[in-house]
């Protein structure tokens, strides 16, 4: 019994070991450096989307409103 307490996860049998290694709490419940890697990569990625898409919405409301950004000078 004591064996399968130590393997057992808490993670579904199908998952994958990078799956239970990519989740799994450190003692001191603080996330690994990998895990702050791929925190901080998905967070540049998001605001780099971010950026793509408000100037694609800027240049579609100038594109639309060609009159109204020559009479704000």
């Amino acid at each position: 019994m004591g064996d399968e307490e130590k393997k057992s996860s808490g993670v579904p049998s199908g998952a994958g070991s990078e799956e239970r290694d990519q989740w799994q709490d450190t003692d001191a419940g603080s996330p690994t450096t990998q895990q702050m890697r791929t925190i901080g990569q998905r967070r540049r990625e998001a605001e780099r989307k971010l950026d793509q898409h408000l100037e694609e919405a800027k240049h579609k409301a100038e594109a639309a409103d060609p009159d109204d950004q020559k009479t704000e000078s």
